[in-house]
């Protein structure tokens, strides 16, 4: 992947969702488990932390539920969080279901003790008006105690967090963002790229300062036009914070510092060359992001990957696999559906036909159902001709994206990149300009009219 750019760092990764919408840019409604409907379940206070005027405790058997019921203002993607309890050692796991339809076993791990809580999330698609919301424990032990359930759904009237084409600040003769704003109405970027110093310490590009430069500068400008950023770690080139960091809690504090830097509601890991081709990276990356999401409740995490025109490779089915054998939580496994090796057909039939593979292998290894796995996918293409001489992704191939993300309402279309995103001219190269006859950001106004 990303030979063109090697040299300096590295194409993008990408992924966000429908259910990513941040809070600017979301509706949120809290249901208080003790006011729901219940079956072979109780209201209880002996234990802290809770909010509202209990929390449900369920029976030790199996069948006993939860039922909620939910207002939509119109139909769509949503996003259920359950705030849950767990002090035993084993998982509670618990089936899902809205209006009926199961959307999928969620899991429910120990939370130390019945004092800590947790959050549970699992991306829906609601009908407009009331929607029935019950989750029914499924083994002998029952569910876990629940406190409330917090229901996001994305504000459909602009563009949203799914949304957030990379830009590069440190070379590519980077267009001003608000400028990028402004001309095409985008909110979102994804800033590329968060590296290693050497050692396990967190810089841009691995050499230019966290925080007080430049980069800050321009996230800034972006949040005051009313924007916010995704900061992406990794890509192809430079020193991987995956595998400076020798364990995962140390590489969950990278992340951290990152994290608490900018209060970034959303990471982005693009797990390339031999971050991604070592096991034990790849195992310590979903260690890292689960301690992360722990710690940081509501975070949205997004990791990106390499892909065939059929879907990921062994590697990648094998992350996608240690993520929901570890109990990851991932928003969003995206994709860059480019740098094939080969493929036939236009590139906006070789992503389509990369995003079904994709979408096969997250729904298997979590269990999701087709309308819930198609929320936890995205793609990452890229903007005119790639590094591979047979492909050149087309305006008219962005339009085939757009059309399978309305079509499926995936959790994230972007693209590689705001900085190539116009003609090239004299003394242009190819990390600044799409290679393609182009008006400016005629790429990024197609993808710009998705909203989750």
């Amino acid at each position: 992947m990303r030979k063109l750019f090697a040299c300096v760092l590295g194409v993008a990764l990408a992924g966000a969702l429908g259910s990513m919408a941040s809070p600017a840019q979301a509706a949120s409604a809290v249901y208080q488990a003790e006011n729901a409907t219940l079956s072979q379940a109780s209201v209880a206070t002996n234990h802290t932390g809770y909010t509202g005027t209990g929390f449900v405790d369920y029976v030790n058997t199996t069948g006993g539920y939860i039922q909620w019921t939910v207002d939509a203002a119109s139909a769509g993607p949503a996003t259920l969080t359950f705030r849950y309890a767990n002090g035993t050692t084993a998982d509670r796991p618990m089936t899902i279901t809205v209006n009926g339809t199961s959307v999928g076993s969620t899991s429910y791990p120990a939370t130390a003790n019945w004092d800590t809580w947790a959050d549970a999330s699992v991306p829906v698609t609601l009908t407009a008006g009331a929607n029935t919301i019950r989750a029914t424990a499924t083994t002998t032990t029952g569910g876990p105690n629940v406190d409330k359930l917090t229901v996001v759904t994305p504000d459909p009237g602009g563009p949203s967090m799914a949304v957030a084409p990379y830009e590069y600040l440190g070379w590519g003769n980077p267009q001003s963002p608000t400028s990028v704003m402004t001309a095409t109405g985008v909110k979102w970027f994804t800033l590329a790229f968060m590296l290693s110093d050497g050692t396990c310490n967190p810089k841009w590009d691995g050499d230019r300062a966290l925080t007080g430069g430049s980069d800050q500068a321009a996230i800034n400008s972006i949040r005051a036009a009313g924007g916010d950023v995704v900061i992406s770690f990794g890509g192809w080139s430079g020193n991987k914070l995956g595998e400076k960091c020798s364990s995962a809690s140390a590489l969950a504090g990278a992340y951290q510092k990152v994290i608490n830097a900018y209060n970034l509601k959303v990471i982005d890991i693009d797990i390339e060359d031999t971050e991604f081709s070592t096991a034990s990276v790849r195992q310590r990356v979903v260690d890292a992001l689960k301690i992360v999401k722990t710690n940081n409740p509501g975070i949205k995490t997004i990791i990106t990957m390499g892909t065939t025109p059929s879907g990921p490779d062994s590697t990648g089915a094998d992350l996608i696999n240690r993520g929901a054998a570890a109990g990851l939580d991932n928003d969003v496994w995206t994709i860059m559906p480019f740098d094939f090796g080969g493929h036939t057909g236009t590139m906006g039939a070789a992503t389509v036909s990369a995003m079904e593979g994709l979408k096969a292998k997250v729904k298997s290894a979590y269990g999701y159902s087709d309308a819930v796995a198609y929320t936890r996918i995205g793609l990452s293409s890229m903007n005119g001709k790639t590094d591979e001489a047979d492909e050149t992704v087309t305006t008219a191939d962005f339009q085939t994206m757009l059309s399978y993300a309305q079509q499926h309402h995936i959790g994230r279309l972007t693209f590689w990149s705001i900085n190539r995103d116009r003609a090239c001219g004299s003394g242009s190269d190819a990390d600044s300009c799409s290679g393609v006859s182009q008006s400016a950001y005629a790429y990024t106004k197609i993808f710009v009219q998705y909203t989750g």
